[in-house]
């Protein structure tokens, strides 16, 4: 991927999608830790770099540039692709 100033100014970081992944996923995800199926990194969720212009949602690995995972939505649907993790840890929620 060429990074372009223009693309380097419309980048977050993960914590930007948390709202999203928690209406997707019903729990909390930015600290989530995520292998990239392509270079093999692992960090959390937070840790990604977002793209928020563009249709949907895109999240890349923050070592290799590759997409991690991709949400758009409609009015009537979601639509998740998370083709780029290999593996999604998810700690167990534990009662007090």
């Amino acid at each position: 991927m060429t990074m372009t100033s223009q693309t380097a100014d419309m980048r977050l970081d993960g914590n930007a999608i948390g709202g999203l992944l928690l209406g997707v996923f019903g729990v909390e995800m930015t600290g989530a830790m995520a292998t990239c199926g392509s270079c093999g990194m692992r960090g959390a969720l937070a840790e990604a770099e977002v793209y928020v212009q563009c249709p949907g949602t895109v999240a890349r690995c923050p070592a290799c540039g590759s997409v991690l995972l991709r949400v758009v939505e409609s009015t009537e649907r979601t639509w998740l692709s998370l083709e780029g993790i290999r593996t999604l840890e998810l700690p167990i929620a534990t009662e007090r």
